[in-house]
């Protein structure tokens, strides 16, 4: 008979919330701060940008209100209108185009650091941790069945979320009811239908997306982690663990009979999304950097130099070295090369932007008629659009292969940030032998600044 074969039982470490819900073990670090860093920087300006005053021609405003109800959006000296819609158009295009060469270069950066689905969930978990202790000590408190005490926590958890949303639904607002006389309204309860809308829906938005569903939105409702597979290639820098320098695990590492992991599992407690990265790449993964922080401090107590979990490529995890200009392979190309465009075009679109619109309109019912004194009069409406926040007077004149002129009033008042039409009449001599049809040009100029200018083109008719 042969020796009996010895079989050897694999025990697999069980971690704390390998099912149930996800309680993250803070941890301190470099990408911890910088993510900190991202909630003071976004909130400081979310929270605050409705609040900062703005003088503008003598009026004081708020610097940033979309104001929905007279189709302005106010950003500091610049004012919008529905006509500049294409601006919008651009600036979404660059910021989709920004986040997919992001995404080419190092993964989910966004996603791990200024996503504001991370930044409300990273704030509304700390307010959990001041309240109901750490990570342990909440897993205990879901264990518990309920009691005075845990009905006092939670109570007090769940009210000091819903004071944070509902704030952040009045600032949401904010920006589009100005905030100084959208307080009073909330205070009294007469905010408007439309107001109160999204103040409660804004509110239980916040509530539920940041205190309750957390990494389930990174896990299962956000398209981004869907997709962004298609935007990675083997440079592509992730979130990665250094397979073969950590493998074989063991819980007493011995240098060059094990690797450098001793399967000490803290890499999966600190991660939001409750994967193990040490599994590979993996679309939850929202690239923290988390775990980077909490391996690196492992590797200082066991004296192994850090970088076992890292940003890396494939590329470099294989082993294989970049070739030169890498860096700027194909779609990293494609990328940078439409957020120029782009870029450029928003740019010299705004800066070509007029401040005046003009629209002629003949009038068809009389193409001509002649006057007792022999002069042939053609009519028409002109479209006077004033995109500037103040009331300007503009000034119009006409030329063309005739001699003509502008009968009665040649200058007008249009108020701030209206479309005012005029009429205008146009005459010539009867002698003037030319076709039947010939055209003209308005030119319309702003009074005070002759900069401001636009001309139209039109036609008249002799006949």
């Amino acid at each position: 008979m042969g020796k009996p074969v010895s079989k050897v039982r694999e025990a697999k470490l069980e971690l704390y919330r390998r099912q149930g819900k996800i309680h993250a073990r803070e941890v301190e670090g470099r990408f911890n701060q910088l993510r900190w860093g991202m909630v003071w920087f976004t909130q400081i300006i979310f929270y605050g940008l409705c609040w900062l005053p703005w003088e503008s021609n003598g009026a004081v405003r708020q610097a940033v209100l979309f104001d929905i109800a007279h189709e302005k959006l106010y950003f500091f000296d610049l004012v919008l209108w529905p006509q500049d819609a294409l601006l919008l158009a651009f600036a979404l295009i660059t910021a989709a185009t920004a986040l997919f060469l992001t995404t080419a270069l190092a993964g989910r950066l966004f996603c791990g650091f200024a996503c504001p689905q991370t930044v409300y969930t990273m704030i509304f978990s700390w307010i959990e941790a001041r309240v109901e202790g750490d990570h342990l000590a909440r897993l205990k408190l879901d264990q518990r069945p309920m009691d005075a005490q845990k009905l006092g926590l939670r109570l007090l958890k769940h009210g000091i979320w819903a004071v944070l949303a509902g704030w952040t639904a009045i600032t949401f607002v904010g920006y589009f009811t100005p905030i100084r006389e959208l307080l009073p309204t909330v205070a009294t309860l007469s905010t408007g239908p439309w107001e109160a809308f999204w103040l409660i829906f804004y509110a239980a938005f916040t509530y539920i997306q940041a205190g309750l569903a957390r990494e389930a939105v990174c896990q299962h409702m956000c398209p981004y982690s869907r997709f962004q597979g298609v935007m990675f290639d083997p440079a592509t820098r992730n979130v990665a663990y250094d397979h073969p320098r950590g493998e074989p695990r063991s819980l007493r590492r011995q240098a060059g009979t094990t690797g450098d992991c001793i399967d000490c599992g803290i890499c999966v407690e600190v991660c939001p999304t409750g994967i193990d990265i040490r599994d590979g790449l993996q679309y939850q993964c929202i690239n923290c950097g988390l775990c980077i922080d909490a391996c690196d401090q492992v590797m200082d107590k066991i004296g192994a130099p850090r970088g076992l979990i890292r940003f890396a490529s494939e590329n470099e995890l294989a082993g294989r070295v970049a070739a030169p200009g890498m860096l700027w392979r194909p779609r990293l190309a494609v990328y940078a090369g439409v957020l120029v465009v782009v870029a450029g075009l928003t740019a010299w679109t705004l800066d070509q932007r007029s401040l005046l619109r003009v629209d002629v309109l003949r009038d068809r019912g009389a193409l001509a008629r002649e006057t007792a004194d022999g002069q042939i009069e053609n009519a028409y409406t002109l479209k006077l659009a004033n995109i500037a926040d103040r009331p300007r007077r503009f000034i119009v004149t006409v030329d063309g292969p005739l001699t003509l002129k502008i009968v009665g009033d040649s200058e007008f008042a249009v108020a701030a940030g209206s479309l005012t039409p005029v009429s205008i009449t146009v005459s010539a001599p009867v002698g003037e032998q030319l076709p039947g049809i010939v055209p003209i040009r308005f030119a319309v100029a702003a009074a005070d600044d002759p900069a401001v200018r636009v001309g139209e083109r039109s036609s008249f008719a002799l006949r």
